[in-house]
């Protein structure tokens, strides 16, 4: 038989699914933009190098230039790494916390209700 008791419960865990839903995707758009931002940056870094090394007067000043823009760009790939790893921690987070205890206590309910 129907209980409006379940029901609401049903409310609660579809909510609460919906909710984790639209973390889940503003925390997919969070990396897509610091992607983004940072391929741009890399671009520009990597168009400022090209041109400082083609006004290069000298072998010796290229290699300054080039050993220079190598240092910092993999300096930066490193900290951009570290906040991508920041980032996809906390998605998978809030991917974890929201699913475990709403099905849980609801699936419980349905089991005892079919058995009796």
């Amino acid at each position: 038989m129907f209980s409006f008791d379940n029901a609401s419960k049903s409310m609660e865990t579809m909510e609460e699914m919906l909710k984790g839903y639209s973390d889940m995707t503003k925390g997919f758009q969070l990396i897509a933009a610091e992607a983004t931002d940072y391929s741009r940056r890399s671009f520009n870094e990597m168009t400022a190098f090209m041109e400082s090394l083609m006004s290069a007067r000298g072998m010796e000043e290229a290699y300054q230039i080039q050993t220079g823009y190598m240092k910092s760009s993999y300096d930066a790939f490193v900290a951009e790494a570290a906040k991508f790893g920041e980032l996809y921690s906390q998605l998978a987070k809030t991917g974890y916390k929201l699913q475990p205890q709403p099905s849980t206590a609801v699936s419980t309910e349905v089991v005892a209700a079919d058995a009796a």
